[in-house]
């Protein structure tokens, strides 16, 4: 089955930054994404791992609609409820004794400032990073996301010397830490690298080892957080607590915001002045916020993930797909053939999917309310395609 072509335009405003899916989506509701063209695309994808309860969940809509009408931005500066609450349910949800909250927009700068506290706080001058993470497209963030300096990063220098060390060597990874190091970063489930888990042992390492030296560990949970892998956070699926932990996509549901969670002997160390933000925190993101952890923990969808996660890999081992990786709803599935094949193949029969760094990597990031009919459906459409 040939893939639609997106119709060419004419003349764009929009800078040619990014490569463009041959889908143009007019209206999307529950898992399903309605194409210009008469199309119903069941979304695997979730928007890079954004749209974690779908699309128009009634009472996201109801939550941001709500807090319009109330009070639409407030600075910082004024103490509001409605932040206060967002960062206490975070928390709580959390439920690793990180108990301090501070919002701001994006991943990307929910890690510039995790990995600005690492320097701060210990006056050191070297990051310790995981071989194949991603952190962001940002100074520091991009400092230390593998292969960005001879892909895409851009600067002239980057602002603190990086150690890359072993995803799945706890020994080798451990011994990359030393008297110099400042933080060390690292996502629990690797996204962009084709859903990895990196092996608990390397955590426990980690976090052995940066106690022993005084440096930081941070837990970068912008794509495999709240909800993600099927508990709240990697961090509790590993059993790993860090000292700072990042998280963005699935808090807003598709609101901007992110947030770093602080534990106490990191937050009890903070001024004022010392982090900062104009739109981090506004009234609209924190109603979100709560909405959707809300929504999370009243309607079971942590289990549903598991659930579904488990039906996936029982039944999607099928076709071009010779092994599955990941953990919750942020999975790998391993192709015989060029996973960019496979992802075409897919949208042709109407299932929109991701893909990796790996290139033989098909990524699923679909929402978390995805159900047994939707798994079915992916495992046909994969069955029918060639091995």
């Amino acid at each position: 089955m040939a893939v639609p072509q997106l119709p060419a335009v004419a003349a764009s405003h929009l800078a040619a930054v990014f490569a463009q899916y041959p889908l143009e989506v007019v209206h999307a509701e529950g898992v399903w994404l309605q194409t210009a063209d008469g199309r119903r695309i069941l979304d695997c994808y979730g928007g890079h791992a954004v749209a974690a309860l779908g699309y128009g969940h009634p009472r996201w809509i109801a939550a941001l609609e709500r807090q319009a009408r109330e009070v639409l931005f407030q600075t910082n500066a004024i103490p509001m409820p409605v932040r206060e609450r967002a960062a206490a349910r975070l928390a709580a949800f959390a439920g690793l004794g990180l108990e301090q909250v501070f919002f701001v927009n994006s991943g990307a700068e929910a890690n510039e400032n995790a990995l600005r506290l690492g320097f701060k706080l210990t006056g050191r001058r070297e990051a310790v990073a995981l071989e194949h993470g991603w952190h962001g497209r940002t100074a520091a963030a991009g400092a230390v996301t593998f292969g960005a300096r001879e892909k895409w990063y851009g600067f002239p220098r980057a602002p603190f010397d990086v150690r890359w060390v072993s995803r799945s060597d706890p020994a080798a990874a451990a011994a990359g830490i030393g008297a110099d190091t400042a933080c060390v970063i690292v996502e629990p489930v690797q996204g962009l690298a084709g859903a990895y888990e990196v092996p608990v042992a390397v955590l426990e390492a980690l976090r052995r080892r940066c106690t022993e030296v005084g440096a930081l560990l941070i837990f970068d949970e912008v794509q495999c957080g709240v909800g993600r892998t099927g508990a709240p956070f990697g961090a509790n699926r590993a059993g790993v607590v860090p000292d700072i932990l990042t998280t963005a996509k699935a808090l807003g549901a598709g609101f901007p915001v992110s947030a770093m969670l602080l534990a106490p002997a990191v937050a009890a160390r903070l001024r004022i002045e010392d982090l900062g933000t104009t739109f981090g925190g506004g009234p609209l993101a924190c109603a979100i916020v709560e909405a959707v952890i809300d929504i999370i923990e009243s309607e079971g969808l942590l289990e549903n993930v598991r659930r579904m996660s488990a039906l996936i890999r029982s039944s999607c081992r099928v076709g071009p797909v010779t092994d599955i990786q990941g953990a919750g709803l942020l999975l790998g599935l391993r192709t015989s053939r060029p996973a960019k094949e496979v992802q075409r193949e897919l949208l042709a029969r109407g299932i929109f999917a991701g893909t990796a760094a790996d290139p033989h990597i098909v990524r699923l990031l679909p929402p978390f309310t995805l159900a047994a009919e939707h798994v079915e459906r992916l495992a046909a459409a994969l069955a029918a395609l060639p091995a």
